[in-house]
């Protein structure tokens, strides 16, 4: 497949897709910002007790990683195909946490049932659905894909 799509600005995408995108990243942002000060504690009942990283530093470290992540997502639109990548991998990254929460019976957030932590599970899909969609990487990847069957 041809990876030029990471390594060249990212095409025109339409108002939907930048407002879902910058929407995205802002809220990324927030929820970085808030690993770092006021939901500090709740995060830290995310991380699933047989990550063999202090919760506190996972904490911190993954509320840097979002503000980065939100940020750019808002400010380098002329890289947005390749920030929707690592957007998308970053959702995946961390779906193991969301996973164990449940397994563990973990609390936080309002989740308090294993009914509310199992019913939040598929939305980590939708998270990363709308950063491959709302930043063309997907269009963009199945560009890449078909133009490398062609030969063109």
């Amino acid at each position: 497949m041809d990876l030029s799509v990471l390594t060249r600005p990212s095409p025109r995408t339409s108002v939907p897709r930048t407002l879902a995108r910058v929407a995205l990243g802002l809220a990324l942002a927030g929820a970085g910002i808030s690993h770092l000060t006021v939901a500090r504690e709740e995060f830290q009942a995310q991380v699933p007790s047989w990550f063999p990283v202090d919760d506190d530093v996972t904490v911190l470290a993954s509320g840097v990683v979002e503000i980065a992540i939100g940020g750019s997502l808002v400010v380098l639109s002329r890289w947005k195909v390749a920030v929707g990548l690592v957007a998308a991998g970053f959702f995946v990254a961390i779906f193991p946490g969301n996973v164990a929460q449940w397994l563990e019976g973990t609390d936080g957030f309002g989740l308090d049932t294993d009914a509310k932590r199992l019913a939040r599970l598929p939305f980590q899909a939708v998270l990363v659905a709308l950063a491959l969609w709302s930043t063309g990487a997907w269009s963009a990847l199945r560009t890449a894909r078909r133009t490398d069957r062609s030969g063109r």
